[in-house]
């Protein structure tokens, strides 16, 4: 049964419905100027909504998730990386849940879920699953195919070997490394600037290929984060997150550097004679060379670990950590805690012996 609402200047459209365990429910049409519309608007919705429950009550968690995915994350999910990790998380859910509907999962029927996926995984992809199912779950639960959240108070378990420790280096090695990349800057090789610029101010890769002349500020001495580059398609796309927008401070002597690339007359600043920007494996050539030039030996480095690097030597300066958190573009503290969480272990541990010996100067 659907009725229109009165409302100032107007009437709301109201649809009434019946869930699957025989309860009603109302929902809103919306606003409508004339009383006709709101009931048709509210009509319309009702029937909307019962089928959906006819169609959804015994859809399968997997079917679920996949109808999720393409309806809310789809176009979200706009590189190949994002919507490879949902293809991944889908073919988990299917391999363990089969034919399972999504109403008979019980929380410990989930636990056991989490449980079997984190005896090969670590914590972060246990945790990136985990939060995916639980807000298709949310969803569910609007859909009104559930009444409870399964995935509630849930404990992420996971494989602590297969934490992967990232490489970093000490501050002689990042002082070597440095110079070896100053020492043979040539405007016609723009990699070794991407490098330099990488290690001064921790910025991702596809942030570095996107820089334009304009978002590097000489007199104030910061550059601008606004967008990123996709090296596939060779073109512009947004920042990696909203938070992903910011504007760095750097030093003199960066800045210094990178006018040497204004001889290209590019609008991006690293685009070489060739035209082109250099790519991932142009950058991770371009640095191993540098490194075994150097005398530095680091198995599995490359271009992003300098974003690691950068975070390693600001943290032994005493740099706050919220303040190296808005450097790097992270939505909150806690993601950058948790992904330089062994650096942080580390400097505790330092710390600690001098805590002791200081406090046993009172």
């Amino acid at each position: 049964m659907s009725y229109p609402k009165k409302a100032k200047k107007g009437y709301y459209g109201i649809a009434e419905y019946k869930t699957k365990d025989g309860k009603r429910h109302q929902k809103s049409a919306g606003w409508f100027k004339l009383k006709r519309q709101a009931l048709a608007a509210a009509d319309e919705l009702e029937k909307q909504l019962n089928q959906l429950n006819i169609d959804l009550k015994d859809i399968t968690l997997d079917d679920y998730f996949s109808r999720w995915f393409d309806l809310y994350k789809k176009h979200k999910a706009k590189s190949f990386s994002s919507r490879n990790q949902y293809r991944i998380m889908q073919k988990f859910i299917q391999k363990y849940w089969k034919d399972n509907r999504l109403r008979d999962i019980k929380r410990s029927d989930y636990q056991a879920f989490i449980n079997w996926y984190g005896t090969n995984h670590a914590y972060k992809s246990v945790s990136k699953l985990n939060g995916a199912i639980r807000s298709c779950v949310g969803y569910a639960i609007d859909d009104d195919i559930i009444t409870k959240d399964f995935t509630h108070n849930v404990t992420v378990t996971y494989n602590r070997n297969r934490r992967v420790k990232v490489q970093y280096l000490t501050s002689d090695e990042l002082a070597a490394l440095k110079k070896a990349v100053r020492n043979k800057l040539n405007p016609d090789n723009t990699s070794r600037y991407m490098i330099l610029t990488a290690i001064y101010t921790g910025m991702r890769k596809a942030e570095v290929q996107a820089l334009t002349w304009k978002d590097i500020d000489f007199i104030n001495s910061t550059i601008t984060v606004n967008k990123s580059w996709d090296e596939k398609k060779k073109a512009f796309k947004p920042a990696k997150t909203q938070t992903s927008n910011r504007v760095i401070k750097v030093n003199r002597e960066l800045l210094k550097d990178l006018a040497d690339l204004k001889a290209n007359h590019s609008v991006m600043v690293f685009r070489n004679v060739l035209g082109t920007i250099p790519t991932s494996n142009a950058l991770n050539k371009c640095l191993r060379s540098i490194m075994r030039a150097a005398g530095i030996e680091k198995q599995g480095f490359h271009f992003h670990s300098l974003r690691h690097v950068h975070v390693a030597y600001l943290l032994g300066k005493g740099v706050d950590v919220y303040a190296i958190s808005k450097r790097l573009g992270h939505s909150n503290i806690t993601v950058t805690l948790n992904t330089y969480s062994y650096l942080i272990d580390e400097l505790k541990a330092k710390n600690d012996t001098v805590i002791i010996d200081k406090l046993a100067e009172l």
